[in-house]
């Protein structure tokens, strides 16, 4: 017998809660009792994302929500900043140029984060810009952006702070209004507890003058009709009922526990998983690390591509490897969600196995003690 352990940054683990939630007889869409949900699970989500902003919810993955803002925003000829430290970063380029917009990309080393200075000053030489592209937590790096930084030298001006919080929030402190974050997007599949399938996203006062004005080009992802159909507490097209529902069981799960818990959960996690790989004599990727995420550099001679392969197959952990130029050169461990003190030394201890069975001197324990250390002291 073989049990699963999944330790990847999306999909993550889900409760039994939000399961049997799902497993419920099916409703439709347009009646009152899906309303309620839909209702409840909005006033949740801003209270998560910590907004008074108006919260849309769409059957899609986290990228709809990221194309919704540029679908939105950016009509063919605008300028747009965003903002490349990774994978992640790369793909709000791929959605502007998608519509047609310019983008002006600031480049950040992999693992590191942006300046808010150089922002800035890109700001000021292209006052036109009418988005700033962000990302909370870039998934591929395990990095954090200082969003809050970023948030001081854009809402002075005329552009938008738009940013991907779809691995972040719900892991990583996010405080939407505080930091003027104008719209937000979130994916259900991470910090948030639920399967794949779920999209959100948050729009502020600024961010309805600019869409007003945009020639939009958007169907399913146009925000004024989803903005007319939520004044009679509906949605444009067919609602994920299921997930719907099963979110109103996880946000339910988040709130109880407490935001300010939920945060130093994964904040005690995250540092249990670095002081972990430091132990095992290996080397943290990011330099400005994410609690939801942690990427941890192999040793040479170790292919991170066969090392996960040995931890599914024989150990039944899995983990995600590196993208792009890091693919086979790291691999990444989550701290999100459904997740606790357990399952971070089970990762660890498992990864040691396959270390050791691959042929790289690692001291049997030594990163699950260090751990250990870390959770019972706080």
């Amino acid at each position: 017998m073989k049990k699963s352990y999944l330790a990847t940054p999306g999909p993550s683990p889900v409760p039994q809660e939000v399961r049997l939630a799902l497993a419920q007889e099916i409703i439709h869409h347009r009646t009152k009792e899906f309303q309620n949900y839909l209702a409840q699970a909005a006033a949740d989500l801003k209270k998560i994302f910590r907004t008074e902003a108006d919260v849309f919810i769409m059957a899609a993955s986290g990228t709809g929500a990221m194309e919704a803002s540029v679908a939105n925003v950016i009509g063919p000829g605008d300028k747009a900043i965003t903002i490349e430290g990774g994978k992640f970063g790369e793909r709000w380029t791929e959605l502007v140029k998608a519509y047609g917009g310019t983008p002006i990309v600031l480049k950040v080393e992999w693992g590191e984060g942006p300046a808010a200075d150089d922002v800035a000053e890109m700001l000021a030489a292209n006052p036109d810009t009418k988005a700033v592209y962000a990302t909370l937590c870039e998934t591929s790096t395990a990095s954090v952006q200082d969003i809050q930084a970023l948030g001081k030298v854009v809402a002075p001006t005329a552009a938008l702070l738009v940013v991907d919080g779809i691995s972040g929030v719900g892991a990583v402190e996010c405080h939407t209004d505080e930091w003027g974050v104008d719209m937000l997007v979130v994916g259900s599949q991470k910090a948030l507890m639920l399967p794949p399938g779920l999209a959100f996203i948050s729009v502020s006062k600024k961010a309805w003058a600019v869409i007003e004005k945009t020639k939009r080009t958007a169907y399913y992802f146009d925000l004024i009709k989803a903005r007319k159909a939520a004044e009679k507490n509906d949605t444009p097209y067919t609602s994920a009922v299921s997930m719907i529902r099963a979110l109103c069981a996880a946000t339910k799960m988040i709130l109880d526990e407490g935001m300010d818990a939920v945060m130093a959960r994964h904040k005690l996690l995250a540092r249990a998983a670095r002081a972990a790989v430091e132990a095992m004599g290996l080397k943290l990727l990011s330099k400005v690390p994410s609690d939801a995420v942690t990427a941890i550099v192999l040793p040479e001679g170790i292919d991170g591509k066969a090392l996960a392969k040995i931890l599914a197959d024989k150990y039944g952990v899995t983990v995600a490897g590196g993208q792009g130029p890091l693919t086979g050169k790291i691999i990444r461990i989550a701290t999100m969600g459904y997740m606790d003190q357990f399952d971070v030394i089970t990762a660890i201890a498992a990864i040691e196995m396959a270390l050791s069975e691959m042929g790289h001197k690692v001291a049997l324990g030594s990163g699950v003690a260090a751990a250990q250390k870390v959770l019972i002291n706080g």
